[in-house]
């Protein structure tokens, strides 16, 4: 049977660095089942050449679209062929279609790690029924500085998020225009008030633009569209089935996206999941997929897997992803689609 070696990314972050190679093992897992044609077996951590790999074993030669999604995989490096003592690289294509520094430019304490935030978003569209390579539209509706945005722009994907901080907005605000100001990309970028019965509701941050200036011209172009308000209000913004999948981070229990009925910020994830689930289900596409990363000291996997299912979605059977973050964090990972 053929085998494969998978060479990982290696990890600024220690912390993250010491599950990558588990957390891969598990994406790997969920590319076998969706995004493969070759069956995955054997998968297994070993050292070659004093250097750790994943290898794997299919039940045929990988073909170029397999290599192609294994491409994607949050924290893959490299991919070999394993013949005898010998690896033979194969060409890599991941969907990325822009500077890498889109993601690894802004620093602040809190920030997702961008392998994990690119980890939630490949299981979630692969649970979806729309392709990983295809157009699609991303909603995070606790969108903070952008992570998972600016994630879904390196795979050519439409990013709309929601959040209540302003700082935050305002930061994503100023970073996404600089940077499309640096590339020289042909692009506009506006914020606007929203306003719904002559009362301010909102700000919006809303942006198209392309990576070159003819498909600018064409209407060829990639749209950013972000919201300062509470994600309970969503649905004033978009329509109902806008969005194919919803993929959010939801904070550690610090501070969350609603301020809810008593005027204060919500201190449990489950609670804030329980009262924004019906509007973010309402603005997904049937087929879609919702991917919630939490962290499991604010509620259980089975407390989780409830919410999603008393709202009529699927919740996937997925690996392994639970994972330490620090002593007051464990995360975890569910993806539910919507019939």
């Amino acid at each position: 049977m053929p085998t494969y070696a998978l060479l990982i990314l290696p990890a600024f972050n220690r912390v993250y660095g010491e599950s990558t190679l588990r957390l891969t093992r598990s994406e790997l897992a969920v590319f076998g089942r969706r995004a493969l044609a070759a069956e995955v077996s054997d998968v297994e951590e070993r050292s070659i050449g004093g250097v750790p790999y994943l290898t794997f074993e299919t039940g045929e030669p990988l073909t170029g679209a397999d290599v192609a999604a294994l491409s994607n995989l949050s924290s893959v490096y490299a991919l070999f062929g394993v013949e005898g003592e010998l690896l033979r690289p194969l060409a890599m294509r991941p969907l990325d279609r822009l500077s890498s520094d889109l993601i690894t430019i802004q620093k602040y304490a809190g920030k997702t790690n961008e392998h994990f935030t690119k980890l939630l978003l490949n299981v979630t569209v692969l649970a979806s029924a729309f392709p990983l390579d295809g157009r699609l539209s991303v909603f995070d509706p606790m969108c903070g500085r952008g992570t998972t945005l600016n994630q879904a722009l390196m795979y050519g994907y439409d990013a709309t998020g929601v959040d209540l901080d302003s700082k935050d907005f305002e930061a994503y605000s100023g970073f996404l225009k600089t940077w499309l100001k640096n590339k020289r990309f042909k692009h506009t970028a506006e914020v606007v008030p929203v306003r719904r019965e002559r009362a301010l509701a909102g700000r919006r941050l809303n942006v198209s633009f392309a990576v070159t200036k003819e498909e600018f011209k064409a209407g060829d172009v990639q749209r950013v569209s972000v919201v300062n308000a509470d994600t309970l209000r969503s649905r004033e913004f978009f329509k109902p089935r806008s969005f194919d999948v919803v993929v959010t981070d939801a904070p550690y229990g610090v501070q969350h996206g609603s301020r809810g009925g008593g005027g204060g910020l919500s201190r449990s994830p489950l609670e804030l999941i329980r009262s924004a689930l019906p509007v973010w289900t309402e603005l997904l596409r049937p087929g879609g997929a919702i991917g919630i990363s939490w962290n499991t000291y604010g509620g259980s996997r089975d407390d989780l897997a409830a919410i999603l299912r008393d709202e009529g979605l699927e919740v996937q059977k997925y690996p392994d992803f639970e994972h330490w973050v620090d002593q007051a964090i464990v995360r975890d990972i569910m993806v539910a689609v919507k019939p």
